[in-house]
């Protein structure tokens, strides 16, 4: 990991370019490098909304593990 760059008044990371990212929560454009510390996201605000959708477990993975008792080969009882 590179140490900032002391002469640098931006306090940049020597060889990395900032580049503009869409913000994963707003959309908006998001400055992605060293001088944003809630990347990729463009604020905090957006960062702690995102972490709030994880805590609340607004992000699943569908589940297709057959329910106990079928094999994976049986078709799903129809009620």
């Amino acid at each position: 990991m590179s140490k900032p760059d002391s002469d640098s008044p931006s306090g940049a990371t020597p060889g990395f370019s900032e580049r503009i990212v869409r913000c994963p929560q707003c959309g908006g454009d998001s400055v992605y490098a060293p001088s944003n510390p809630w990347r990729p996201f463009c604020s905090e605000r957006c960062r702690k909304i995102d972490l709030g959708a994880w805590a609340n477990e607004e992000y699943q993975m569908p589940d297709n593990t057959p329910p106990d008792g079928l094999l994976p080969d049986e078709p799903m009882p129809r009620h």
